[in-house]
């Protein structure tokens, strides 16, 4: 039998491209197709224009599948996801007017270490001479590039034939390894030209320095045996790395408690009996904190420290008793170590056979408790929504949150062991939900996205729904309705005008884009009705617009208010 599409993730996000045969007589265009294939790369997102209709109608003859999108910043957003999922993206657009649209997403990929590779058409090389003002271009020819190279961990214009096959293996390699984008630029009049002679495509493969690595996992083992309360803080690097597996064997083997970051909420699957919950600092549940801060021995794996995670820098965590891998640092205590992978540190304690002391896990919250009886014709609330939901997920979803309380509320929602969260939890770019929708199903079919979105996030890109429809595509899209930037009103309180947006009928989209159902939901009966509905049919889309009360919130979000309020 062939290689399910969850083989074919792993893959593309663990086993690097086999090295090639000698390669002559192939243009820079289809060498670039060539190479994403063999990254693992099989559907590019994009938006064409004309300094990049010649790459297209390539990629259109080639067995990549071209996703046209409404938008460049959709299509970045739909790639990252799709990076997220599959191990690596592509995502093609047009000179400036295409590239420059495309900053926000790409800023957001890179800040949270998302594997996307831009492709961008540019000027030919015999148009520029005499700096002519063709249209499109700003202040310079090279200006676009010099904006992507702040974005963008490696870089390259392809207007070189002796160079071109190098620099596209440059780029792409750096991808992979530091899982952060890569930008290549393209002039149209280069696509079809042949490089002279032959090339041999060539991926260097990182190792770690072994003495570096050796005294890093004694120090390591030694203080995490010495522990009477160790604990591990799993963080997205472990996604993004393909080392959940690892992990998961380091911490039975060993025994010790694993907590998440908000970034890397999913990164373990959240029914594991070794899963202790989510870590916020202050504004997070005050048992797993607890845990956290009184460990004595912290071990961070694959964790970014952000404001977000840190619950706005409430975290109290005292780094003497830390031992802190990412792929860019390892620290214990104040000890640095250079050269080590995060892959070949965590393998390195699994072979020390630690063993930890037992210790009682927090008990999950129910997020229910306290909760009156349910009513059918009671008003809906993000607290209701989220219990009803919660009992409907599986295996078979993937919930996809957008920024606000769409985000917050939907830490409470437990992620299955086969299922992922998806969210911009650290960049926090508004609008990112709808289109990472459609790069998800594209990456994994088999998974049914559940997006949750605030109107003011939708109302942004939330008519991607157009591409959804037209792929046939059947995500269920949850509008948090609450007639404005909710998140907003509880940090700065007061009826500002600023906060409120247009209503929109978004149940009714559907009629509008021509396929997909809607529902207007208000009561709880009407919320159950309409998931219901949704979730049995597998036809195509679904809305479900939910009328919320203008001041209700999640608990989590009123801690973020508590926290950050006072600074805004």
């Amino acid at each position: 039998m062939a290689a399910t599409q969850a083989d074919r993730t792993v893959q593309a996000s663990k086993t690097p491209p086999s090295p090639r045969a000698v390669v002559s007589g192939k243009s820079i265009g289809d060498y670039l197709i060539m190479r994403l294939q063999d990254h693992g790369v099989r559907d590019v997102f994009g938006v064409p224009g004309d300094y990049v209709l010649a790459f297209y109608t390539q990629l259109e003859k080639s067995p990549l599948n071209v996703v046209g999108c409404t938008r460049e910043d959709c299509a970045g957003f739909a790639t990252d996801a799709y990076a997220r999922i599959n191990g690596i993206g592509a995502v093609c657009v047009t000179y400036c007017v295409g590239g420059l649209s495309l900053c926000n997403s790409i800023a957001g990929a890179y800040a949270e270490k998302s594997p996307v590779v831009v492709i961008s058409g540019s000027p030919g090389l015999c148009e520029r001479f005499n700096n002519p003002l063709l249209h499109h271009k700003v202040r310079n020819f090279r200006t676009q590039f010099e904006v992507f190279s702040r974005l963008c961990a490696a870089n390259a214009e392809l207007n070189d034939p002796t160079t071109a096959f190098r620099e596209i293996d440059r780029v792409l390699d750096t991808v992979i390894r530091v899982r952060r984008p890569g930008y290549l630029e393209l002039p149209r009049d280069m696509v079809a030209v042949v490089p002279e002679g032959v090339y041999t495509p060539a991926s260097a493969q990182p190792t770690s320095a072994p003495e570096p690595l050796a005294e890093a996992v004694a120090e390591a083992s030694r203080r995490i045996a010495q522990s009477r309360r160790p604990v591990i803080i799993a963080g997205v690097e472990i996604h993004r790395f393909g080392l959940q597996d690892r992990l998961l064997a380091l911490a039975e083997g060993a025994g010790i408690p694993i907590t998440t970051t908000m970034l890397g909420k999913s990164v373990v699957g959240e029914t594991h009996p070794l899963f202790a919950g989510i870590y916020e600092g202050a504004i997070g549940h005050e048992e797993v904190t607890r845990l956290v801060e009184q460990s004595d021995c912290v071990i961070l794996l694959g964790a970014f420290m952000t404001d977000i995670n840190l619950g706005i820098y409430t975290t109290s965590l005292d780094p003497t008793k830390c031992v802190y891998a990412t792929s860019e640092t390892l620290r214990i205590s104040h000890h640095h170590f250079h050269g080590v992978l995060l892959a070949d540190f965590i393998e390195g304690l699994l072979g020390t056979e630690l063993k930890a002391p037992p210790q009682p896990l927090p008990s999950r919250p129910d997020p229910q408790a306290g909760a009156p009886p349910l009513h059918p014709d009671e008003p809906i609330t993000i607290r209701r929504l989220v219990g009803r939901l919660n009992e409907s997920l599986d295996d078979s979803m993937v919930v996809i949150a957008d920024i606000g309380d769409a985000l917050f509320a939907s830490t409470e929602l437990v992620i299955r062991r086969q299922t992922e969260f998806i969210s911009p939890a650290y960049y926090t770019s508004m609008g990112f939900a709808v289109p990472a929708a459609l790069g998800t199903q594209v990456a994994r079919p088999e998974l049914r996205p559940i997006v949750l979105v605030g109107d003011g996030a939708f109302q942004m890109t939330g008519m991607e729904l157009s591409t959804l429809v037209r792929r046939n595509l059947r995500a269920i899209v949850i509008v948090l309705n609450n007639q404005g930037y909710g998140t907003e009103r509880m940090l700065h309180a007061g009826q500002y005008e600023f906060n409120r947006i247009q209503p929109w009928q978004y149940h009714r989209l559907p009629e509008v884009l021509g396929g997909g159902t809607g529902y207007e939901v208000a009561t709880v009966g009407e919320f159950d009705r309409a998931l219901h509905a949704a979730l049995e049919d597998t036809d195509g889309l679904s809305v479900l617009n939910v009328h919320l009360p203008v001041d209700d919130c999640s608990e989590a979000l009123q801690r973020l208010a508590r926290r950050l309020g006072p600074r805004v």
